[in-house]
Protein backbone atom coordinates (compact mmCIF):
# COMPACT_ATOMS: atom_id res chain seq x y z
CA UNK A 1 0.00 0.00 0.00
CA UNK A 2 2.93 2.36 -0.44
CA UNK A 3 4.68 4.13 2.40
CA UNK A 4 3.52 2.97 5.82
CA UNK A 5 2.21 5.42 8.35
CA UNK A 6 3.59 4.22 11.63
CA UNK A 7 3.65 5.26 15.24
CA UNK A 8 6.85 5.60 17.22
CA UNK A 9 6.69 1.91 18.13
CA UNK A 10 6.16 0.70 14.57
CA UNK A 11 2.42 -0.09 14.74
CA UNK A 12 0.74 1.04 11.49
CA UNK A 13 -2.45 2.99 12.15
CA UNK A 14 -5.31 2.55 9.74
CA UNK A 15 -5.53 5.02 6.85
CA UNK A 16 -9.29 5.28 7.43
CA UNK A 17 -10.34 6.47 10.88
CA UNK A 18 -13.38 7.54 12.85
CA UNK A 19 -16.04 8.69 12.65
CA UNK A 20 -14.84 11.62 14.73
CA UNK A 21 -16.80 14.66 15.88
CA UNK A 22 -16.19 17.62 13.57
CA UNK A 23 -17.14 21.20 14.39
CA UNK A 24 -17.77 21.83 10.69
CA UNK A 25 -18.98 18.53 9.28
CA UNK A 26 -20.85 16.68 12.02
CA UNK A 27 -19.81 13.02 12.11
CA UNK A 28 -16.78 12.69 9.83
CA UNK A 29 -15.06 9.52 8.66
CA UNK A 30 -11.47 10.54 7.97
CA UNK A 31 -8.95 9.39 5.37
CA UNK A 32 -5.27 9.96 6.12
CA UNK A 33 -4.01 9.64 2.54
CA UNK A 34 -0.53 11.12 3.13
CA UNK A 35 2.21 9.47 5.24
CA UNK A 36 3.66 11.47 8.09
CA UNK A 37 4.89 14.11 7.63
CA UNK A 38 4.83 15.02 3.94
CA UNK A 39 3.64 18.57 3.39
CA UNK A 40 4.24 21.73 1.41
CA UNK A 41 4.08 23.84 4.59
CA UNK A 42 5.54 23.53 8.06
CA UNK A 43 3.03 25.65 9.96
CA UNK A 44 4.11 26.87 13.36
CA UNK A 45 0.78 25.77 14.84
CA UNK A 46 0.45 22.33 13.21
CA UNK A 47 -1.12 19.83 15.60
CA UNK A 48 0.75 16.87 14.08
CA UNK A 49 4.23 18.34 14.39
CA UNK A 50 6.94 19.81 12.24
CA UNK A 51 7.17 18.83 8.60
CA UNK A 52 10.00 16.38 7.97
CA UNK A 53 9.37 15.85 4.22
CA UNK A 54 8.79 19.19 2.51
CA UNK A 55 7.55 18.78 -1.04
CA UNK A 56 5.42 20.35 -3.76
CA UNK A 57 5.65 17.33 -6.09
CA UNK A 58 2.55 15.20 -6.45
CA UNK A 59 3.17 11.46 -6.36
CA UNK A 60 1.73 8.10 -5.40
CA UNK A 61 1.55 7.38 -1.68
CA UNK A 62 -1.14 4.72 -1.15
CA UNK A 63 -3.17 2.58 -3.52
CA UNK A 64 -6.58 4.30 -3.72
CA UNK A 65 -8.36 0.97 -4.34
CA UNK A 66 -6.98 -0.37 -1.05
CA UNK A 67 -8.11 2.77 0.77
CA UNK A 68 -11.59 2.50 -0.74
CA UNK A 69 -11.90 -1.16 0.27
CA UNK A 70 -11.00 -0.21 3.82
CA UNK A 71 -13.44 2.71 3.69
CA UNK A 72 -16.28 0.44 2.53
CA UNK A 73 -15.58 -2.01 5.34
CA UNK A 74 -15.51 0.77 7.95
CA UNK A 75 -18.70 2.36 6.66
CA UNK A 76 -20.48 -1.02 6.75
CA UNK A 77 -19.25 -1.63 10.30
CA UNK A 78 -20.27 1.82 11.51
CA UNK A 79 -23.70 1.64 9.89
CA UNK A 80 -24.29 -1.83 11.34
CA UNK A 81 -23.60 -0.34 14.77
CA UNK A 82 -26.19 2.36 14.24
CA UNK A 83 -23.71 5.25 13.97
CA UNK A 84 -24.03 8.04 11.41
CA UNK A 85 -21.45 9.36 8.94
CA UNK A 86 -22.19 12.82 7.54
CA UNK A 87 -19.02 13.22 5.44
CA UNK A 88 -15.98 11.24 4.39
CA UNK A 89 -13.16 13.75 4.78
CA UNK A 90 -9.71 13.60 3.22
CA UNK A 91 -7.75 15.10 6.09
CA UNK A 92 -4.23 13.64 6.41
CA UNK A 93 -1.27 14.66 8.56
CA UNK A 94 0.18 16.36 5.47
CA UNK A 95 -1.22 18.17 2.43
CA UNK A 96 -3.87 15.95 0.74
CA UNK A 97 -3.34 17.35 -2.75
CA UNK A 98 0.21 15.94 -2.82
CA UNK A 99 -1.53 12.63 -3.52
CA UNK A 100 -1.57 12.19 -7.30
CA UNK A 101 -4.48 9.76 -6.90
CA UNK A 102 -6.70 12.25 -5.06
CA UNK A 103 -9.17 12.42 -7.94
CA UNK A 104 -9.62 8.64 -8.03
CA UNK A 105 -10.03 8.62 -4.27
CA UNK A 106 -12.74 11.29 -4.38
CA UNK A 107 -14.59 9.44 -7.15
CA UNK A 108 -14.60 6.34 -4.98
CA UNK A 109 -15.79 8.22 -1.90
CA UNK A 110 -18.62 9.79 -3.88
CA UNK A 111 -19.71 6.34 -5.06
CA UNK A 112 -20.43 5.32 -1.42
CA UNK A 113 -23.32 7.78 -1.21
CA UNK A 114 -21.63 9.77 1.56
CA UNK A 115 -20.57 13.32 0.60
CA UNK A 116 -16.83 13.92 0.26
CA UNK A 117 -14.85 16.72 1.88
CA UNK A 118 -11.24 17.86 1.55
CA UNK A 119 -9.32 20.09 3.95
CA UNK A 120 -6.37 21.65 2.08
CA UNK A 121 -3.72 24.23 2.88
CA UNK A 122 -4.31 25.75 -0.62
CA UNK A 123 -0.63 25.56 -1.58
CA UNK A 124 -1.07 23.42 -4.71
CA UNK A 125 -4.27 25.11 -5.89
CA UNK A 126 -2.08 26.69 -8.56
CA UNK A 127 -1.93 23.32 -10.37
CA UNK A 128 -4.76 22.86 -12.90
CA UNK A 129 -5.00 19.12 -12.13
CA UNK A 130 -5.40 19.84 -8.41
CA UNK A 131 -8.21 22.30 -9.08
CA UNK A 132 -9.92 19.81 -11.41
CA UNK A 133 -9.74 17.01 -8.83
CA UNK A 134 -10.98 19.20 -5.98
CA UNK A 135 -13.99 20.07 -8.14
CA UNK A 136 -15.18 16.51 -7.48
CA UNK A 137 -15.55 17.14 -3.75
CA UNK A 138 -18.85 18.31 -2.28
CA UNK A 139 -17.15 20.42 0.39
CA UNK A 140 -13.68 21.99 0.18
CA UNK A 141 -11.87 23.99 2.86
CA UNK A 142 -8.96 26.18 1.75
CA UNK A 143 -6.49 27.72 4.16
CA UNK A 144 -5.92 31.48 4.15
CA UNK A 145 -3.73 32.41 7.12
CA UNK A 146 -2.53 35.64 5.55
CA UNK A 147 -2.39 37.48 2.24
CA UNK A 148 0.82 39.40 2.87
CA UNK A 149 3.97 37.45 1.97
CA UNK A 150 5.85 38.16 5.19
CA UNK A 151 2.90 36.96 7.31
CA UNK A 152 2.36 33.86 5.17
CA UNK A 153 6.03 32.90 5.41
CA UNK A 154 6.14 33.44 9.17
CA UNK A 155 2.99 31.45 9.98
CA UNK A 156 2.89 28.73 7.31
CA UNK A 157 6.64 28.40 6.57
CA UNK A 158 6.07 27.28 2.95
CA UNK A 159 8.25 25.27 0.59
CA UNK A 160 10.69 27.59 -1.18
CA UNK A 161 9.16 26.99 -4.61
CA UNK A 162 5.77 28.39 -3.60
CA UNK A 163 4.65 31.96 -4.31
CA UNK A 164 1.76 33.49 -2.39
CA UNK A 165 0.47 35.57 -5.30
CA UNK A 166 0.06 32.41 -7.39
CA UNK A 167 -1.79 30.65 -4.59
CA UNK A 168 -4.20 33.56 -4.11
CA UNK A 169 -4.86 33.60 -7.86
CA UNK A 170 -5.50 29.84 -7.78
CA UNK A 171 -7.99 30.23 -4.93
CA UNK A 172 -9.84 32.87 -6.90
CA UNK A 173 -9.96 30.67 -10.01
CA UNK A 174 -11.17 27.66 -8.03
CA UNK A 175 -13.88 29.71 -6.32
CA UNK A 176 -15.31 30.75 -9.69
CA UNK A 177 -15.60 27.17 -10.95
CA UNK A 178 -16.42 25.01 -7.93
CA UNK A 179 -20.10 24.10 -7.74
CA UNK A 180 -20.00 22.62 -4.24
CA UNK A 181 -19.54 24.30 -0.88
CA UNK A 182 -16.29 26.24 -0.54
CA UNK A 183 -15.18 27.47 2.87
CA UNK A 184 -11.97 29.05 4.10
CA UNK A 185 -10.14 28.69 7.38
CA UNK A 186 -7.77 31.14 9.01
CA UNK A 187 -5.71 30.13 12.02
CA UNK A 188 -5.17 33.21 14.16
CA UNK A 189 -1.83 33.09 15.99
CA UNK A 190 -1.08 35.65 18.66
CA UNK A 191 1.34 38.31 17.44
CA UNK A 192 1.80 36.84 13.96
CA UNK A 193 -1.25 37.46 11.74
CA UNK A 194 -3.60 39.38 13.99
CA UNK A 195 -2.63 42.98 13.17
CA UNK A 196 -5.37 45.25 11.86
CA UNK A 197 -3.58 45.76 8.54
CA UNK A 198 -3.23 42.02 8.03
CA UNK A 199 -6.85 41.30 8.91
CA UNK A 200 -8.19 44.06 6.66
CA UNK A 201 -6.13 42.76 3.72
CA UNK A 202 -7.39 39.23 4.41
CA UNK A 203 -10.99 40.44 4.57
CA UNK A 204 -10.64 42.28 1.26
CA UNK A 205 -9.29 39.16 -0.45
CA UNK A 206 -11.89 36.79 0.99
CA UNK A 207 -14.67 39.16 -0.04
CA UNK A 208 -13.55 38.62 -3.64
CA UNK A 209 -13.45 34.84 -3.16
CA UNK A 210 -16.94 34.74 -1.67
CA UNK A 211 -16.71 31.53 0.42
CA UNK A 212 -19.89 30.07 1.90
CA UNK A 213 -18.33 30.40 5.36
CA UNK A 214 -15.15 32.00 6.68
CA UNK A 215 -13.91 30.07 9.72
CA UNK A 216 -11.64 31.66 12.32
CA UNK A 217 -9.60 29.14 14.30
CA UNK A 218 -7.06 29.34 17.11
CA UNK A 219 -4.31 26.86 18.11
CA UNK A 220 -6.46 24.80 20.47
CA UNK A 221 -4.30 21.65 20.32
CA UNK A 222 -0.56 21.28 20.97
CA UNK A 223 1.32 23.20 18.25
CA UNK A 224 4.47 22.23 16.37
CA UNK A 225 6.46 25.05 17.94
CA UNK A 226 6.71 26.23 21.55
CA UNK A 227 5.27 29.61 22.41
CA UNK A 228 2.49 29.46 19.81
CA UNK A 229 -0.88 30.33 21.27
CA UNK A 230 -4.30 31.81 20.62
CA UNK A 231 -4.95 35.54 20.53
CA UNK A 232 -6.70 37.30 23.38
CA UNK A 233 -10.49 37.49 23.45
CA UNK A 234 -10.22 41.16 22.52
CA UNK A 235 -8.05 40.39 19.47
CA UNK A 236 -10.29 37.53 18.40
CA UNK A 237 -13.34 39.78 18.60
CA UNK A 238 -11.57 42.50 16.58
CA UNK A 239 -10.69 39.94 13.90
CA UNK A 240 -14.29 38.82 13.73
CA UNK A 241 -15.58 42.38 13.42
CA UNK A 242 -13.15 43.24 10.62
CA UNK A 243 -14.04 40.18 8.56
CA UNK A 244 -17.76 40.33 9.31
CA UNK A 245 -17.85 43.93 8.04
CA UNK A 246 -16.95 42.62 4.57
CA UNK A 247 -18.29 39.05 4.56
CA UNK A 248 -21.70 37.59 5.36
CA UNK A 249 -20.85 34.30 7.10
CA UNK A 250 -17.95 34.47 9.53
CA UNK A 251 -17.82 31.85 12.28
CA UNK A 252 -15.53 31.07 15.18
CA UNK A 253 -14.09 27.57 15.10
CA UNK A 254 -12.81 27.71 18.64
CA UNK A 255 -15.12 25.47 20.67
CA UNK A 256 -14.29 21.95 21.84
CA UNK A 257 -15.61 19.36 19.36
CA UNK A 258 -16.51 16.88 22.12
CA UNK A 259 -15.47 13.31 22.92
CA UNK A 260 -17.80 11.17 20.82
CA UNK A 261 -15.10 9.32 18.87
CA UNK A 262 -16.44 6.12 17.32
CA UNK A 263 -14.56 2.87 17.77
CA UNK A 264 -14.13 0.47 14.88
CA UNK A 265 -11.79 -2.45 14.29
CA UNK A 266 -9.06 -3.29 16.80
CA UNK A 267 -9.21 -0.80 19.68
CA UNK A 268 -5.57 0.36 19.89
CA UNK A 269 -5.12 0.47 16.11
CA UNK A 270 -8.27 2.57 15.86
CA UNK A 271 -7.01 4.97 18.52
CA UNK A 272 -3.62 5.35 16.83
CA UNK A 273 -5.26 6.04 13.47
CA UNK A 274 -7.14 8.96 15.02
CA UNK A 275 -4.13 10.28 16.94
CA UNK A 276 -2.11 10.31 13.70
CA UNK A 277 -4.09 13.36 12.59
CA UNK A 278 -6.14 14.43 15.60
CA UNK A 279 -4.58 14.84 19.07
CA UNK A 280 -7.14 13.97 21.75
CA UNK A 281 -7.70 15.25 25.26
CA UNK A 282 -6.95 12.79 28.04
CA UNK A 283 -10.62 12.50 28.96
CA UNK A 284 -11.49 11.63 25.33
CA UNK A 285 -8.78 8.94 25.15
CA UNK A 286 -9.94 7.36 28.41
CA UNK A 287 -13.50 7.33 27.11
CA UNK A 288 -12.31 5.70 23.90
CA UNK A 289 -10.55 3.00 25.94
CA UNK A 290 -13.49 2.51 28.31
CA UNK A 291 -14.04 -1.10 27.19
CA UNK A 292 -10.68 -2.27 28.52
CA UNK A 293 -10.38 -3.35 32.15
CA UNK A 294 -8.24 -0.39 33.26
CA UNK A 295 -8.21 2.48 30.71
CA UNK A 296 -5.68 4.55 32.65
CA UNK A 297 -3.27 1.62 32.88
CA UNK A 298 -3.68 0.91 29.16
CA UNK A 299 -3.00 4.55 28.29
CA UNK A 300 0.09 4.53 30.50
CA UNK A 301 1.29 1.40 28.69
CA UNK A 302 0.89 3.08 25.28
CA UNK A 303 2.97 6.03 26.50
CA UNK A 304 5.71 3.80 27.98
CA UNK A 305 5.85 1.75 24.78
CA UNK A 306 6.45 4.93 22.77
CA UNK A 307 3.26 4.57 20.75
CA UNK A 308 1.82 7.91 21.86
CA UNK A 309 3.16 11.15 23.29
CA UNK A 310 1.71 13.24 26.10
CA UNK A 311 1.66 17.03 26.02
CA UNK A 312 0.01 19.82 28.02
CA UNK A 313 -1.49 22.73 26.06
CA UNK A 314 -3.53 25.58 27.54
CA UNK A 315 -4.02 23.63 30.75
CA UNK A 316 -5.33 20.47 29.04
CA UNK A 317 -3.48 17.15 28.70
CA UNK A 318 -3.39 15.82 25.11
CA UNK A 319 -2.20 12.56 23.62
CA UNK A 320 -0.79 12.44 20.10
CA UNK A 321 1.06 10.16 17.73
CA UNK A 322 4.40 11.90 18.09
CA UNK A 323 6.74 12.92 20.88
CA UNK A 324 6.10 16.34 22.46
CA UNK A 325 7.62 19.20 20.45
CA UNK A 326 10.09 19.96 23.22
CA UNK A 327 11.77 16.58 22.75
CA UNK A 328 11.54 16.35 18.97
CA UNK A 329 14.48 17.85 17.17
CA UNK A 330 13.22 17.18 13.66
CA UNK A 331 12.64 20.16 11.45
CA UNK A 332 11.11 20.96 8.11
Amino acid sequence: MGDAVTGAGGTPPSVVFGPVPSRRLGRSMGINNIPSKHCSYSCVYCQVGRTTNMSVTRRVFYDPDSILRELTEKLDEVRAGGDAVDYVTVVPDGEPTLDINLGRLLDGINSTGVPSAVISNSSLITYPDVREELMRSSWVSLKADGVRTEVWKAVDRPHGALRLENILEGIMEFSRDHSGRLVTETMLVEGMNTGTRDLEALADFLAKVGPATVYLSVPSRPPAEPGIGPPSTETLNRAYQILASRLENVEYLTGYEGEDFSRSGELVAGLLSILAVHPMRESAVLRYLSDVKDPEAKLGELVRDGLVGREVHLGEVYYLLRPPASSDGSGG
